[in-house]
């Protein structure tokens, strides 16, 4: 399930993946994936990535990703759990599919 807006890509963007826009107060919530029956490296999902447009808004995610969220360069706050980690976006930004299951998000 994926119902991000694309983002616009320009010249100077070194990526050729996938882009999505984030809102300013969007939510990433990450949770790690410890099945010792599956294999990790094989599928490249060692992540279930959940994207929230607010995290003050009662409604369904946005999106819903099997990878692993690599890094985030924009503004942000994380926030630990026990299943994994908050990431609340502190400026709008892009998530960009770097490939074989591999996210970062940019700013925009």
């Amino acid at each position: 399930m994926n119902h991000l807006a694309p983002a616009p890509t320009d010249d100077a963007d070194e990526s050729d993946g996938d882009r999505s826009l984030l809102p300013r107060h969007a939510h990433i919530v990450v949770y790690e994936r410890e099945d010792p029956d599956a294999d990790a490296t094989a599928s490249g999902a060692s992540q279930l990535v959940t994207i929230y447009d607010c995290g003050a808004a009662q409604k369904p995610p946005s999106a819903q990703l099997l990878g692993e969220l690599g890094s985030v360069r924009a503004a942000c706050e994380t926030t630990g759990n026990p299943t994994g980690y908050v990431v609340s976006m502190r400026e709008p930004s892009v998530l960009v599919d770097e490939g074989d299951g591999h996210y970062v998000v940019r700013p925009r």
